[in-house]
């Protein structure tokens, strides 16, 4: 269904707007930056600070006991954490503001993720990835209040909250290329606890949105109806009962499940890529390829076995980092299309699933495809564009989330709402289907296929839940529920 009426042509913003949105579009990309940085260093990660065999072989290597153990940890903890205490974030955004809650929340999570790079132990790298969790679960609730409350207009919001939302995806691919930059400069980089470890330096990078933030932070303004209403004393206190009363109890429930489902098919399957390529037939033979090259270049002279591993590491990472790109490109069109699609859709149901049916077929028929042909040699071609389609109806949820969730809970209470649907849907419901998938995975030696099998069933089945109850999500009001 379309809107008899087009939207205003005019798109003018103030420069005070302008700074805005930068900020807001920096503190988005950097969300899903910090994110999507697990899966890209989990496996080094786990193999530097789980500790070596005297012959230099790590001993967590993916599939083993322990390496499951400690890669559904990493997943899981943080997300828990970022949830939990997200919700105490959004408490705080709608009692001490939408801006200054978000500035601490940027600070966090960038402070966090510089000091992750400087892990000495698993233990210390799980709490400073919790620390970036509560950081992004925060950001992301208080950055989605404040720019629904500065730009009241309902096509002006629309467009700039699905514009700077669209920015996540930068934020993925940017990650992508930090993660392969890392990996061909780390030895021309300073040495981190007396080693050149690409990981290290990925998660480091982590600490680049706090220096635009500082210089900007001085320009930005509160939301002015939440200034206007703590002022004159009629800002209402917030509460976490008030999402379960009978006007808001639907919205709140449907919310939080559909967010779940979102986050689910992402971290179900396609956040488990970097652990199911690596025993896909082409990956295996430039895996080959770069270890003969490495004994080519030394001539005669023997190198050591865990360097000949290094270097077919080194190649597989690559390719890996490469085939995350097209996901994370294929996000930015999926966000950018529900951007301009949301500004004709009326039916907000109907806007979701313009993604969200696909993407229940897409992405159980990709990885299941994954699953019985990772030992064809020339298909990796072929997963490169699926994943692109896969990436593009994931991530275009994300997004629809950001533009439908400001609109069916009041001002007063919208920081707990969102915070409430987007961590604990979300950051706990949705990421728990990265710990389903390690779990049923679990095999020993690791079988990629399994994963990629068990991320089908996983990912589909969260996407299957979302499609039925999205018939009964709300319809919220063109200008928001009234406080």
């Amino acid at each position: 269904m379309s809107d008899a009426s087009a939207p205003p042509a005019s798109f003018k913003l103030t420069s005070t707007q302008w700074l805005i949105c930068v900020i807001a579009s920096i503190g988005f990309a950097f969300d899903i930056y910090e994110l999507l940085m697990l899966p890209l260093i989990v496996k080094p990660a786990l193999a530097t600070l789980g500790g070596m065999t005297p012959d230099g072989v790590a001993l967590l290597i993916p599939g083993s006991p322990e390496y499951v153990k400690w890669a559904r940890t990493l997943f899981f903890v943080p997300a828990l954490a970022g949830g939990v205490f997200g919700l105490l974030g959004g408490y705080l955004t709608d009692r001490l503001g939408r801006r200054r809650v978000l500035t601490f929340s940027i600070l966090l999570y960038a402070g966090s993720a510089f000091a992750a790079g400087f892990a000495t132990s698993l233990s210390y790298l799980l709490v400073m990835r919790c620390l970036v969790f509560i950081g992004v679960c925060v950001e992301f609730v208080a950055a989605v209040a404040w720019l629904a409350e500065l730009f009241p207009d309902p096509h002006q919001r629309e467009k700039v909250l699905g514009y700077t939302q669209a920015f996540s995806s930068i934020g993925g691919l940017l990650v992508a290329l930090a993660n392969k930059g890392a990996i061909a400069w780390a030895d021309q980089l300073p040495a981190i606890q007396g080693v050149h470890e690409a990981w290290r330096y990925t998660l480091i990078s982590g600490l680049i949105p706090a220096i635009p933030l500082i210089l900007i932070r001085p320009f930005l303004p509160e939301s002015p109806v939440w200034q206007k209403k703590r002022e004159s004393g009629t800002l209402k206190r917030a509460s976490i009962v008030q999402l379960f009363s009978p006007e808001l109890r639907r919205a709140t429930i449907l919310t939080t499940l559909l967010f779940a489902s979102s986050y689910g098919i992402a971290f179900g399957a396609l956040q488990q890529l970097p652990q199911i390529l690596p025993g896909h037939a082409d990956v295996k033979a430039v895996a080959e390829k770069a270890q003969a090259e490495f004994q080519q270049a030394a001539g005669d002279k023997p190198v050591p076995p865990p360097k000949l591993k290094a270097a077919g590491a080194k190649a597989t990472e690559q390719i890996v980092a490469n085939v995350q790109s097209y996901q994370e490109i294929g996000g930015m069109v999926g966000r950018i299309m529900l951007a301009v699609l949301a500004l004709y859709v009326v039916s907000r149901r109907t806007l979701l699933r313009i993604f969200q049916l696909p993407s229940l077929v897409v992405i159980a028929g990709l990885f299941w495809y994954i699953s019985k042909h990772l030992g064809e040699v020339g298909s990796l071609n072929g997963i490169q564009v699926a994943v692109f389609v896969a990436g593009l109806l994931t991530v275009a949820q994300f997004s629809f989330w950001g533009n439908y969730i400001p609109l069916v809970f009041p001002m007063h209470l919208r920081g707990t709402g969102e915070s409430f649907a987007a961590n604990i849907g979300g950051r706990v419901i949705g990421t728990a289907a990265a710990f389903l998938t390690i779990s049923l995975s679990e095999s020993k030696p690791p079988d990629p296929a399994k994963i990629a099998l068990m991320g089908a069933y996983v990912a589909g089945g969260y996407a299957l839940v979302g499609a039925i109850l999205t018939q009964w999500l709300p319809e919220p009001p063109k200008e928001g529920v009234a406080d």
